[in-house]
């Protein structure tokens, strides 16, 4: 078969041809061939094949298969050996598809490099463009339509996807042999394609050593440049030299005047950088020009490489520079290189305005160049040597201060000097200059240029001869005209006198232009002076019109005229003073509705439209600004919807036809417009008038329901409108939706679509349109609420309905039941989507699987037309059907069965859905080398099979006897095994799940079926891969869900285990396993199994109980730690880390709940790497998730009083914040930091009791079985209390009645022993404790927090015991218990890994009773005196127990044991410790002293008795121990904000209570009821041994 003149395209490449058979050619998607001959031989086994011409190197010719190429139409072009083949279609899409070829080798390239948010933006408008090109390729636009995606098509092909570059310049040096004189430094970017500098100006002066003058400053010798991928920039830097000489040769004028003279030029492509991104220092080749006179262009000849007009600089000079490309915009580039900022770097602006003017940008700027001059010689033999001094003068002849700019890193400056020419006449300087005046300084402002001759003789003088001058601004508010300006250049003496610019001012200024009726001759003169002037303005506008309409409130007259004007007004005008003229607009519209309304709703759908053009389309965002924060027009809504309704009752009219057109185009941002017109005079007023705002509303849609109904036969100029209104009217649903309720505006919509005409056989392309309006309807925010959803989707699916019945735009009804489908599924669980399922089952079921049926039975055609029409829908369409059934429930295939009247209707229905269904299973559908969709039948199959062994009805236990024998088992392991061969690798791991869940069946036989499987499984696996790591995590994993949802049984226990003996029932089996070499990690494999079986049993069974107890809580801690320790699966860590933290907050464990998060949080970081929704988490940053957590856990040590904790995280995420400059959270942190210390310091908290729980005996489940923990108690919790609650969690243990450790018999005991006992906690933190000064507000966390060691102490008797003091042979035995982790913690109970135990004599007991007393008391005291307690009974009853055991003899019988001669004679070890209680004892005597006086100030009027009794006793208490004390005056320094302590005192031997001591106490007690100080008693205690028997004392506080 032969062709002529066809030519294709590659669509797509074929994977295994790729040019590797004989002939074949290696093509590529999208290489053009021609084709010559198609052959269906034998040898191709059925696949055809073209013999073509690889048309693109127009050398190869062989064969390709034809099912990957398509047949384009081209016509051909010089036929030959250079031929072109030109597709014959829109050149819009040739050039599309050229565009998108280029832009994806870019794309791959930006992703090699990283490029995020660049790489990002290309994919975007990539998929813009394809799917602009996919609508004109389907051909049902309207031809407006058409026009408008063309135009827009051309706005994004322009769009340069590296033109996001910026350029960084850092000057270093310039080395010159030479130089001896400071220099300035010039660099700009300069475009040679346009012939223009297309940047501001980088100015920077260095020294006479060529480097930068200010090296502390960066921002004077590093820019930032902005920069775009075309090769037409270059970057230019001119060097001027700063001399005090004009001619070298002459000798040194020994004056200060300088002059800027040129020294050389260096240019760099931009080109170059783009190619190589280099970031090292580059030396820049500097020339200069053969002539000065060709000094203002030397630049262009560089680029141009004319190299007869320039050479090297004869001292060869280089000038070094680093120059680094960054990609990105300004606030990417800011981020990415912060040190660039910090440091120090000034920026470089584009020459003009950026692409977009947002509102509230302010700028004023006007460019000048300097460009020439013709001047004569004045009488002199040679010419001038011209510099030129520019001033800016205002309107008083004063000249403005620092409005001269002459580029980046230079501060503005009050005049400009230009560079001198050697004996010019006709100097050119090219020099641009920046003159950033404010606006009210521009009016009545003038530049003024003084030209000096520089004479070379004259000991250096600059001697003026004329000057030029130039208004900025007209008489009339325009501002001086862009373009170049011939001034005049009037003649004066060096002695003239021009700061009185009155004089000058009434002169002509410019050539041909002369000030009001000036009649004054110019005399004919050859001099004149050229500027250019270029103004950026958002302020000032050179176009009357717009002056005109700006200022209409000078001119009320004129307003009508400049309406009618606008529309003529260049589109760059408007947009520039958008804000402006929008506020003109509505300043109108507010000022005489009436007269001027309809025009100024013109004006502003020409200036809506008007951001519609591809060329302005970048200013939508200020609009949308413009109407969210500056627009005000509180009335304009009514006029608004007044005219609006107005065009849309005259669609009718044809002359109106073009205009109503531009009207409707418009409407999505005349609503937006309407309801902010509305919110704001529902704010001013108190919301008046809204019900007649919602009748204007009503009766503005009523008339849009009207027009929408028209019927129109073919193409005409109504369908074309309401192509044009249903194509934006999507976009008014959202602003609808903030003036009214959701409901509403569905009905709106709903009312308004369905007043569609439902005929098909009008215009094609006003269908399509139709159709595209329903798909944007599902797509918008109003359709995703479930509310809305049910009152829009009836009218959906009627459309979609009539859609599909004549088979019209099916990839758009594909698309918008897809969209349907996937809402439903995201919100599945909604009670609304059974409803919803209600509806598309009778509105859709019927006909899309009529579709379906259609779609696979048509021929495909070889057309492109009919291949584009039916491409990849089918897929769609059968997947929309899948999601349907997926989402059925049970009721509603009971409903659509019942629907069915007869027998045959519901026959005709089964045998439709199942020849859809055997239709895409059939073998013919899938290409042979499909392995994949095979093995994914397999797959379904085997789903499918577990599922039906599962049913309830077929499960065996259930069945009679006589049903069990007839009962079939399905041959899995025969089918697994034997079957599928070595494809069941493709099966591991996904059906180790199903496979488990069938072992859950209660049946030996079945589980013994089962177990080789599981061990095949392993097998291949070991195969494969030298491991089965993935059926273990499979296997882990299942369990863990099956277990979890309360499934298996206790044999199931014992499952894997039989895995371990090797398959017992199977011996042939057994003889392969027994030359396994994987048999150990095998073994290993179930013996981790097993142990994860046992903790999941015993959390299953904990979990069936109702109240959080700890049980629960302990079971999941050790499967926690189990999954982290031994199997080290993070996401079941996580995952039982947040069930443990739901057990905790159930239980009020806040402490605990936060300590359990934080096991999270400690697996994060803060870093921005993205994180998947997980559980209650949604898709978010790890940082975002840190930060989440880190709050949370603050909360729940809130909660639970435990603040020191809390505020060490709240320093960690105010770190962060402080990091990112997160102020606003940094001070929220800070403040809830604060509040913290204040909690601490305010609120009382209650010190727990701590328990020791022992857990022996058999019956205990395995975490607690013959372990012995250490609980935290709750609040006011006692022992008996504690033991109960353990006995009520326990209710078959028994309670051991003593402390010693049980022996072996009852830890092989099938029972239940406890044994509890109380505990105290030794803190780690003792320094705090004893640190002096520290409020017991802060020491009371630290006695309690951070244990990992507890003591339990046993008294006994060593030796015989004397009955007289019992004291002489008490000793203590004390167990120290070491946990494995410290409480509090994520358990309120941890098990005990250590023990400890030592014995403590007699003396020591003594000694750390009496610490203990001493430190209890000054804490009560110090209380009691600060007014912490609010009631003194914990006082007066510790003073009474001290003092009256003292009377009774407490104290006393220590005397006796250890202060007698024979005890200190047989025991001279224990001097030191007989001192130290001596000490003790002295100590606690004059502790009680103070504490009596404290207590006498504050005991009530009724324990007065009391106390006087208490006094009486102390005296008795010290006559008794012989004890001399004295207290008389104590002076106390108060400071706030640090601890205090008590002061030294002199010496007193009083041995009374004086009242001078007890007057100070009422002076200390009465100062801090009003400060916050903490006053803690610190006493020194010298002691002194005369004699054994007799003994004296010096106490000094």
């Amino acid at each position: 078969m032969y062709f002529s003149e066809q030519h294709a395209v590659v669509v797509s490449t074929p994977t295994g041809f790729r040019g590797t058979v004989p002939h074949g050619l290696s093509l590529e998607i999208g290489d053009t061939v021609q084709i010559l001959e198609k052959c269906d031989g034998e040898f191709t086994r059925g696949v055809c094949f073209f013999f073509c011409f690889y048309i693109n190197c127009f050398i190869f010719q062989g064969i390709f298969p034809s099912n990957y190429i398509h047949l384009k139409n081209a016509c051909v072009k010089n036929k030959g050996q250079f031929e072109m083949v030109i597709p014959t279609e829109d050149s819009v899409i040739t050039e599309m598809t050229s565009t998108l070829r280029d832009w994806g080798t870019m794309w791959k390239q930006l992703y090699v490099r990283n490029e995020g948010d660049l790489f990002h933006r290309l994919w975007h408008i990539m998929n813009e463009i394809l799917d602009l090109r996919r609508q004109v390729l389907v051909g049902h636009l309207t031809h407006d339509r058409m026009k408008d995606v063309k135009r827009h098509i051309t706005a994004r092909l322009d769009w340069v996807p590296a033109s996001s570059h910026h350029l960084f310049v850092q000057m270093k040096s310039l080395m010159c042999s030479n130089l001896g004189e400071e220099l300035e430094v010039i660099f700009s970017l300069f475009d040679s394609k346009e012939n223009r500098p297309i940047s501001e100006r980088f100015f920077l002066r260095l020294n006479r050593n060529g480097l930068p003058k200010c090296p502390e400053k960066p921002e004077r010798h590093c820019s930032l440049f902005v920069v775009s991928s075309s090769y037409s920039q270059s970057l230019s830097c001119w060097i001027l030299k700063i001399e005090v000489e004009l001619n070298s040769g002459e000798k040194k004028n020994a004056c200060n005047v300088q002059y800027r003279r040129p020294f050389g030029c260096a240019v760099l492509s931009i080109a170059d950088l783009l190619a190589g991104d280099s970031k090292d220092d580059l030396i820049l080749k500097v020339y200069m020009c053969n002539t000065e006179s060709d000094w203002y262009q030397i630049h262009e000849n560089i680029i141009k490489k004319l190299n007869a007009r320039y050479n090297l600089t004869g001292s060869n000079a280089g000038l070094a520079v680093s120059l680094q490309l960054l990609h990105g915009d300004i606030e990417q580039i800011r981020r990415e290189y912060t040190s660039r900022f910090t440091h120090g770097v000034s920026i470089t602006r584009k020459l003009g305005f950026s692409n977009i003017i947002m509102p509230g940008e302010m700028r004023n700027d006007l460019y000048i160049t300097v460009e020439r001059g013709e001047f004569e010689k004045g009488g002199k033999s040679v010419a001038r040597n011209v510099e030129v001094t520019m001033h800016v003068v205002d309107s008083s002849g004063q000249i403005l201060k620092d409005f001269i700019s002459f580029g980046s890193g230079e501060p503005p400056a009050s005049e400009y000097h230009s560079f001198v020419l050697y004996h010019n006449n006709g100097p050119r300087w090219a020099e641009l200059l920046k003159l950033p005046i404010p606006v009210d300084k521009f009016r009545g402002a003038h530049i003024r240029c003084e030209f000096r001759h520089c004479s070379t003789k004259e000991k250096g003088e600059k001697k003026l001869f004329g000057f030029s001058f130039m208004p900025l601004m007209q008489e009339n508010g325009r501002t001086l005209p862009d373009g170049t300006h011939e001034l005049i250049v009037h003649k004066c003496e060096e002695n003239t006198n021009l700061q009185d610019s009155g004089r000058y001012l009434k002169l002509p200024f410019s050539k041909g232009i002369f000030l009001g009726n000036n009649s004054q001759a110019v005399k004919t003169t050859k001099e004149s002076f050229w500027i250019t002037s270029f103004l950026c303005s958002t302020k000032l506008t050179q176009n009357g019109d717009m002056l005109d309409l700006l200022k209409w409130r000078t001119h009320p007259d004129k307003i009508a005229g400049c309406l009618s004007k606008l529309k003529e007004i260049d589109g760059s005008e408007i947009v520039k003073f958008l804000q402006d003229t929008l506020d003109t607009l509505f300043g109108i519209l507010d000022e005489n509705s009436q007269k001027y309304g309809s025009k100024v709703f013109d004006c502003l759908v020409h200036i809506i439209n008007l951001l519609q053009d591809s060329k302005f389309h970048h200013f939508k965002p200020v609009m949308d600004t413009y109407i969210e924060s500056h627009f005000a027009g509180a009335l304009a809504y009514r006029d608004l919807i007044k005219v609006l309704k107005w065009h849309i009752d005259r669609v009718t009219e044809v002359e109106l036809h073009e205009h109503i057109q531009e009207v409707l185009k418009a409407q999505e941002y005349i609503f937006k417009y309407i309801v902010q017109s509305r919110r704001l005079f529902s704010i001013a007023t108190g919301g008046q008038n809204e019900e007649e705002f919602r009748c204007c509303i009503q009766e503005l849609l009523m008339s849009v329901r009207f027009f929408l109904s028209q019927e129109s036969r073919g193409a005409s100029a109504l369908s074309q409108l309401q192509a044009v209104f249903l194509s934006s009217f999507p976009s008014v649903y959202s602003e609808l939706l903030k003036l009214f309720d959701v409901r509403e505006v569905a009905n709106l919509v709903h009312d308004a679509l369905g007043s569609l005409p439902t005929v098909m056989h009008g215009d094609e392309s006003l269908q399509a349109v139709k159709l595209q309006s329903i798909g944007k309807t599902v797509e918008s925010h109003l359709y995703t609420n479930p509310d809305s959803r049910y009152i829009l989707l009836p009218v959906v699916l009627h459309h979609l309905h009539m859609h599909l019945q004549e088979q019209k735009d099916l990839i758009m009804c594909a698309r918008i039941l897809s969209n349907i489908f996937c809402l439903i599924k995201k919100n599945s669980s909604e009670k609304s989507v059974l409803e919803e399922i209600d509806v598309i089952v009778n509105s859709l079921l019927d006909i899309l699987l009529r579709t379906i049926l259609e779609i696979t039975s048509r021929p495909q055609s070889s057309g492109s037309a009919m291949r584009l029409q039916f491409q990849d829908v089918t897929g769609e369409f059968v997947s929309c059907l899948l999601s349907l059934l997926r989402q059925m429930t049970d009721r509603h295939y009971q409903q659509l069965l019942d629907s069915f009247n007869t027998k045959e209707d519901l026959r005709d229905f089964l045998l439709q859905i199942f020849t859809v269904f055997r239709i895409l299973i059939r073998p013919e559908m899938f290409p042979k080398d499909w392995t994949v969709m095979r093995l994914v039948i397999w797959d379904s199959y085997f789903f499918l099979a577990v599922i039906f062994i599962n049913q309830l009805c077929l499960q065996l236990e259930m069945f009679t006897p006589s049903k069990k024998k007839k009962d079939t088992q399905f041959p899995f392991n025969f089918m697994f095994i034997f079957i599928l061969g070595e494809h069941k690798l493709h099966f591991i791991p996904a059906l180790i799940g199903p496979f488990l869940e069938v072992t859950l069946i209660p049946q030996p036989d079945l589980r013994n079926v089962m177990i080789p499987i599981f061990h095949d499984m392993m097998d291949w696996e070991q195969r494969r891969s030298g491991n089965f790591k993935q059926v273990e995590a499979k296997l882990i994993d299942k369990l863990d869900s099956l277990m979890s949802e309360g499934k298996g049984d206790e044999t199931y226990r014992e499952l894997f285990n039989s895995i371990i003996p090797l398959f017992g029932p199977y011996p042939s089996l057994l003889k392969k396993i027994e030359r396994e070499t994987w048999r150990e990690s095998g073994v290993s494999l179930i013996a981790t199994v097993t142990r994860l079986m046992e903790r999941l049993l015993d959390y299953r069974d904990c979990m069936k109980m109702g109240e959080v107890d700890g049980k629960k809580i302990g079971c999941t801690v050790s499967l926690l730690n189990f999954y982290k320790t031994e199997l080290n699966k993070e996401e079941m860590y996580i995952r039982y880390i947040h069930k443990l933290y739901d057990l905790h907050l159930k239980a009020q464990n806040f402490t605990e709940a936060a300590y359990t998060l934080l096991l999270y949080d400690e697996l994060l970081e803060w870093s921005d790497r993205p994180l998947r929704e997980f559980l209650t988490y949604p898709m978010q940053t790890e940082w975002q998730r840190k930060e989440c957590l880190h709050l949370t856990i603050i909360q729940n040590f809130d909660r639970g009083k435990c603040w020191e904790n809390g505020i060490i995280l709240c320093r960690k995420i105010a770190e962060q914040y402080e990091s990112y400059y997160d102020y606003r959270n940094l001070s929220k942190m800070r403040m809830m930091e604060a509040s913290l210390y204040d909690k601490i310091m305010d609120q009382q908290r209650l010190e727990p009791e701590f328990f020791r729980v022992g857990f022996y005996g058999k019956k205990f489940p395995f975490f607690l079985r013959n372990k012995e923990f250490v609980c935290r108690g709750h609040d006011y919790e006692r022992l008996e209390a504690f033991q109960q609650r353990m006995l009520n969690e326990f209710p078959h243990a028994i309670a051991m009645q003593h402390a010693n450790q049980p022996d072996e018999t009852i830890f092989q005991a099938e029972a239940q022993y406890l044994q509890i006992y109380a505990v105290t906690p030794i803190p780690e933190n003792q320094e705090v404790l004893q640190r002096d000064g520290i409020p017991n507000n802060i020491k009371s966390f630290y006695k309690v927090n951070h244990i990992w060691r507890f003591r339990y102490d046993r008294p006994f008797h060593k030796g015989t015991k004397d009955k007289e003091n019992e004291f002489k042979s008490l000793w203590v035995e004390r167990t120290t218990l070491i946990l494995v982790q410290s409480l509090p913690g994520i358990s309120r109970w941890f098990e005990v890994e250590k023990r400890e135990v030592v014995e403590m004599s007699p003396l020591e007991n003594a000694i750390e009773v009496l610490e203990n007393k001493n430190q209890q008391l000054r804490t009560l005291i110090s209380q009691c005196q600060t007014r912490q307690m609010q009631n003194i009974n914990p006082l007066t009853m510790c003073l009474n127990g001290v003092i009256d055991a003292a009377v009774n003899g407490g104290v006393a019988r220590y005397q006796e044991a250890f202060f007698v001669k024979e005890y200190i004679l047989n025991h001279p070890e224990d001097g030191e410790k007989i001192t130290r209680l001596r000490e003790l004892m002295l100590e606690q005597a004059q502790i009680l002293e103070f504490g009596l006086a404290v207590h006498e100030k504050v005991v009530p009027q009724d324990m007065r008795p009391l106390h006087k009794k208490l006094v009486d006793q102390f005296f008795v208490m010290k006559s008794s121990l012989g004890i001399q004390v004295g207290v008389n005056y104590f002076v106390f320094h108060y400071s706030y904000n640090s601890p205090l302590s008590y002061p030294a005192v002199n010496r007193y031997s009083s041995s009374s209570l004086s009242s001078q001591a007890s007057a100070e106490v009422s002076n200390i007690t009465g100062q801090s009821e009003s400060s916050d100080e903490v006053f803690n008693m610190q006493v020194q205690i010298t002691v002194i041994l005369q004699t054994e028997q007799n003994l004296s004392y010096e106490v000094i506080y």
